[in-house]
C-alpha cells in the first residue's frame, strides 16, 4: 500500500555489538535487554556490555584461592583440517591456588605472542597438543550479596518461573557457575540448554575470544556439522549440545557459514542470545561466572529446542508454566500440537506485555516472603579445602567458613529437569531418586572407574595430575 512503513530489522550485517550503558540505564537488567535487541544485538547471536566506569560485582578476589574447583576437566582433542572433537577426562579436586600455579607452569602457560590474531593462529596450530585443564562448572557466586544491578545470581527473568512453580533449581540453568580458564581451554561449538539466553562475565585474569554464529544461520551451522561428524549425528541428531564439536573459522569461511567473532576482557559481560551458535578459547588464567535467562521472546525457541537422546543429564524444560503465564490465547492450540507458529530471529524483544506485567506486578507483592533465588544467594556458600564434599544426597550443601562468598552449592551432578506437573510426591520421588543416584555415583567413583556421558561427555578416570 501506497505510503506505508516498511519495517527494515536493526543489524543487517549481523555483527556483534559492543554497549556502554551508564549507571542508570545499568540499574535495570531487563530493560537494557530489551534496549540492545531494539538495536539488532540478537542477530548476531552475541553481544557484549562493557559496565559504567566505577561499577564492581566484588570489592576484593585476593580471598578466594582456597575456594574448591571439585572436577576439573583435562580437555582433549583429537582432529585436524580445522575439524576437530574434544574429549573431557575429569581430574583430582583442585584449589583455586593450585589451579593458578598449574596454569602459569611453563606446561599450560600462554605462550609469547603479538597480537590478539597472533595469538588466535597459535591456538588452531596447537590445539591438538598439550591438553589444557579446565575449572568448568563450580557451582557458586563471586558477586558480593550487596550488589544488585546484573548479579548473576539473580537476575528476575521469567526463568525464575521454574522455581516459582516447581521449586527447581537446575545448577548452571537457574543458579550460577565458575569457570576458571587456562590457556587454550575451550567451550565447543553449542547453543545453550533449552536455547536460552546466557550472561557471562569476566571477573578478572585473560581475555577469552568468541565466535558467534547468527540465529538466523545457525541451521546451516548444523548441516555442515552433520556432514562432518556423520557418525556423531547417527549416534544423537542433537549432538552438538554434547560440547565436543570444533570447527575452525577457516572452514566456516570455505563453506559460506556466516560468523563473527571478539574478544572479551575482564570486567566486560557477554550476552548470549536463544539459539545463538558460539565457541570459544581462554588466552590464559581467569575467572568467568555465568548462568542463564529468558525473556518473553524466548518461549517460542524453547518450544521448539532440540534435545539430546543419548543422555539422562541433559537439561530439558517443560514449557507448559510458560506459555500457560505469557501465552495464554496460544496455551490451548499449543496442547493440542497445533501450535506452530514458525520463528522470526529478527523481532526483537517486546517492552512489556500484559502477562509479564501481571506477572512482575506478582512478584513484587510477594518478594518480602518469597523463598526465591536471592534468598538462596545468601544461605549458601561456595566450599573452601577446609570442607569435605559431602555427596550424601540432594540436599548435601556444604557451608563455607570464608565470609562474602555467596553462592549456591550441592551435588555436583547437573539435574535433568521434565516438569509436566508440579505435584509434592512427584517431586519427592525425584529428589529420592537423585539421592540414590549420587550415592551410587560416589561409590563408583571412589573405585576409580567410570565411563559416562551427559553434558561435556565427562570420561571421569580420576587420574592423578
Amino acid at each position: 500500500m501506497a505510503g506505508a512503513e516498511v519495517f527494515t530489522p536493526a543489524n543487517p550485517t549481523c555483527k556483534i555489538m559492543t554497549f556502554r550503558p551508564t549507571m542508570e540505564e545499568f540499574r535495570d537488567f531487563n530493560r537494557y535487554l530489551v534496549y540492545m535487541e531494539s538495536q539488532g544485538a540478537h542477530r548476531a547471536g552475541l553481544a557484549k556490555v562493557i559496565p559504567p566506569k566505577g561499577w564492581k560485582p566484588r570489592r576484593t578476589y585476593d580471598d578466594i584461592d582456597d575456594l574448591m574447583i571439585d572436577a576439573p576437566i583435562q580437555q582433549m582433542v583429537a582432529g585436524q583440517s580445522g575439524l576437530f572433537t574434544q574429549y573431557n577426562i575429569q581430574k583430582k579436586p583442585l584449589s583455586v591456588q593450585e589451579f593458578r600455579r598449574l596454569a602459569n607452569s611453563d606446561m599450560y602457560c600462554t605462550p609469547r605472542y603479538l597480537n590478539y590474531e597472533d595469538l588466535e593462529r597459535k591456538y588452531w596450530k596447537n590445539l591438538t597438543f598439550v591438553s589444557p585443564i579446565y575449572g568448568a562448572d563450580v557451582s557458586g557466586s563471586l558477586y558480593d550479596e550487596d550488589v544488585e544491578e546484573w548479579n548473576i545470581g539473580h537476575l528476575n527473568s521469567i526463568l525464575d518461573v521454574i522455581e516459582e512453580d516447581c521449586g527447581v533449581s537446575i545448577q548452571g540453568v537457574n543458579t550460577p557457575y565458575l569457570y576458571f580458564g587456562m590457556w587454550k581451554t575451550t567451550f565447543s561449538w553449542h547453543t545453550e540448554d533449552m536455547d536460552l539466553y546466557s550472561i557471562n562475565y569476566l571477573h578478572f585474569g585473560e581475555p577469552k575470544s568468541w565466535y558467534a554464529i547468527p540465529p538466523e544461520h545457525g541451521k546451516r551451522l548444523e548441516r555442515l556439522a552433520t556432514g562432518f561428524f556423520p557418525n556423531s549425528f547417527k549416534g544423537c541428531e542433537a549432538f552438538l549440545r554434547h560440547k565436543m564439536t570444533l570447527i575452525s573459522p577457516s572452514v566456516l569461511k570455505k563453506y559460506g557459514i556466516p560468523f563473527d567473532k571478539i574478544t572479551q576482557e575482564a570486567g566486560e559481560f557477554m550476552i548470549t542470545f536463544p539459539y545463538g551458535y558460539h565457541a570459544g578459547f581462554n588466552h590464559g588464567f581467569n575467572c568467568a561466572e555465568s548462568t542463564n535467562f529468558a525473556t518473553v521472546r524466548w518461549i517460542d525457541y524453547g518450544k521448539v529446542a532440540t534435545q539430546c537422546t543419548c543422555s539422562k543429564d541433559m537439561v530439558k524444560i517443560s514449557m507448559e508454566p510458560f506459555v500457560k503465564r505469557f501465552q495464554p490465547d496460544r496455551y490451548a492450540n499449543w496442547m493440542l500440537g497445533k501450535d506452530s507458529t514458525p520463528i522470526d530471529h529478527t523481532l526483537a524483544t517486546p517492552s512489556t506485555t500484559p502477562e509479564l506485567q501481571s506477572w512482575l506486578q506478582r512478584r513484587r507483592k510477594t518478594k518480602p516472603t518469597n523463598k526465591g533465588s536471592h534468598t538462596r544467594m545468601r544461605s549458601k556458600r561456595l566450599r573452601t579445602t577446609e570442607e569435605p564434599v559431602d555427596l550424601g544426597g540432594s540436599s548435601a550443601l556444604t557451608t563455607s567458613k570464608r565470609k562474602g562468598i555467596g553462592g549456591p552449592s550441592g551435588p555436583k551432578v547437573r539435574r535433568s529437569v521434565t516438569e509436566t506437573t508440579c505435584k509434592e510426591d512427584e517431586l519427592e520421588k525425584r529428589k529420592k531418586t537423585e539421592s540414590k543416584h549420587n550415592q551410587n555415583q560416589n561409590s563408583v567413583q571412589l573405585s576409580g572407574k567410570r565411563l559416562t556421558g551427559g553434558t561435556g561427555r565427562y570420561l571421569r578416570l580420576w587420574m592423578t595430575l
